[in-house]
C-alpha cells in the first residue's frame, strides 16, 4: 500500500476518496489483473463499474454529471492503478480525453459525451500518433476535406490506447494542409462511421492489458459540428493540454516505481543467500537506501507540480520535467529492483516482471524523455 503520510499534495478529502478507490481495486480489479492481461484488454464491465464507483473523470463539472472535483482526486486514482501493475486506460480518459471535452466542447458534445464518459458507457481514445509522426506533431498527415457541410477524413492512427474499446476518437487531422500546424484540428469519430476501421490489438512488450490500436480512416465523413473547438486551433489545444497529460504520466510513473522498491525490500528481506537474507547483504541494503532517497526526492517533486498545477500555475516546461524525471527515476528503480530479485525477477509471476515491462514505455509516450528535454532547454 502507498504511505502518503509524508505527501503534501494531498488533503483529509483526497485521502477519503483514497481509501475509497483502494477498497474499489482490490475488489473489481485485483482480481481480474491476470485476466485481464492474457485478454489484452480491460472489459467494459469494469469501465462501468468504474462509473458506478465514481472513478471515471472525477473533475468533470457537475453540469455534465461530474463530481467537479480537482486534479488531486486526478491523480489519486493514477498512483493507486499504477501502485496495483495496471495498465487500464480509465487515465486516459480521465486525465485526457474529458480535459478536451471539458475545454473546447460545445454545449451539445458535452451534454452528449460526457455524462456517458462519467458513467463508463462512453469509452474514449484520442488519435494523435501516426506511422510517420510520433513526438512531432506538427509532421501528421491525415487529413478532414471539407466538402459542404461536412469533413472527409483519411489517414490512419497507430498506437492508440483504448483504441478497441473506444466508441469515439477525437483525431487529429489537417484541415488546412498548407498552414502546417495552423491548420490542425480535432474531430470527433463515432465507433460506428462508416469509413472507420480498426487495425489489430498491438502486440506490446508490457502493459498488455491496455488495448492498443492501428485505426484507419476511408473517406470518413462527419458533420462539421463534429469540430472539438475551433477549426484549425488543434495544435494549439494540444500544447495546452500536455502539462496535464504529462503531470499524469509522472504520477503513474511515481506509484509504478514505489510498487518496485516495496517488491524488492519485501523480496530481499525473504529471500536467502549464503547463509542469510539478500537484504543482510550492504551492497542490497546500499542500493536500496540510494533508491529510496530518490524515491523520497521524487514523490516531492510530484507533490510540488500537483499543487502548481490545482492552483493553474503548472507551465509546459515544467510539466515537462516532471513527466522527464519521474519516468526516468522509474525505469532506474524498476531495474534495480528486478536484478536484486535475481533470476525470479525475469519470472512473469513475480509483480516486478510485469511492474520492468510496464515501465519501459513512459519514457517513450507523451513525448519522449529527448523531446522532454528539447522543451526544458527552450526555457533556460
Amino acid at each position: 500500500m502507498l504511505d502518503t503520510s509524508r505527501r503534501t499534495a494531498f488533503d483529509e478529502s483526497h485521502e477519503a476518496f483514497r481509501e475509497q478507490v483502494r477498497k474499489f481495486f482490490q475488489k473489481e480489479l485485483v482480481p481480474q489483473l491476470d485476466r485481464f492481461e492474457a485478454e489484452g484488454i480491460v472489459d467494459r464491465a469494469f469501465w462501468r463499474k468504474c462509473g458506478e464507483a465514481g472513478i471515471l473523470c472525477p473533475n468533470v463539472p457537475e453540469a455534465y454529471g461530474g463530481l467537479g472535483l480537482d486534479f488531486g482526486y486526478n491523480s489519486v486514482i493514477d498512483e493507486e492503478l499504477a501502485y496495483l501493475g495496471s495498465s487500464a486506460g480509465i487515465t486516459l480518459q480521465n486525465d485526457i480525453t474529458a480535459e478536451y471535452f471539458v475545454a473546447y466542447g460545445s454545449d451539445e458534445q458535452k451534454a452528449k459525451y460526457l455524462p456517458k464518459m462519467i458513467s463508463g458507457e462512453c469509452i474514449t481514445a484520442i488519435a494523435m500518433t501516426e506511422p510517420g509522426a510520433g513526438s512531432d506533431l506538427q509532421g501528421i498527415r491525415t487529413t478532414a476535406r471539407r466538402d459542404g457541410n461536412h469533413y472527409v477524413i483519411n489517414g490512419s492512427k497507430t498506437y492508440i490506447t483504448n483504441g478497441q474499446n473506444a466508441d469515439v476518437v477525437i483525431v487529429v487531422a489537417k484541415t488546412d494542409p498548407d498552414k502546417g500546424a495552423k491548420g490542425t484540428s480535432l474531430i470527433l469519430v463515432d465507433a460506428d462511421t462508416p469509413g472507420f476501421s480498426r487495425g489489430r490489438n498491438l502486440d506490446k512488450i508490457g502493459q498488455n492489458s491496455a488495448d492498443t490500436s492501428e485505426l484507419f480512416f476511408e473517406d470518413c465523413r462527419v458533420p462539421i459540428t463534429n469540430c472539438l473547438g475551433e477549426e484549425n486551433k488543434g495544435f494549439i489545444y494540444l500544447m495546452s493540454q500536455l502539462p496535464q497529460e504529462r503531470l499524469s504520466i509522472a504520477c503513474s510513473a511515481m506509484g509504478g516505481a514505489q510498487r518496485a522498491f516495496d517488491e524488492a525490500v519485501r523480496f530481499t528481506k525473504e529471500r536467502k543467500a549464503f547463509g542469510k537474507t539478500v537484504f543482510d547483504f550492504q551492497n542490497t541494503r546500499f542500493v536500496l537506501a540510494d533508491l529510496k532517497a530518490k524515491l523520497q526526492a521524487g514523490w516531492a517533486h510530484l507533490d510540488w507540480a500537483l499543487k502548481r498545477h490545482m492552483a493553474g500555475k503548472l507551465d509546459p516546461y515544467e510539466g515537462a520535467a516532471a513527466k522527464l524525471y519521474s519516468t526516468e527515476l522509474q525505469w532506474e528503480v524498476v531495474d534495480a529492483c528486478l536484478q536484486l530479485h535475481g533470476g525470479a525477477g525475469y519470472m512473469n509471476e513475480y509483480p516486478i516482471a510485469r511492474l520492468w515491462r510496464d515501465a519501459r514505455v513512459q519514457r517513450i509516450y507523451g513525448g519522449t524523455s529527448e523531446i522532454m528535454k528539447e522543451l526544458i532547454g527552450r526555457s533556460l
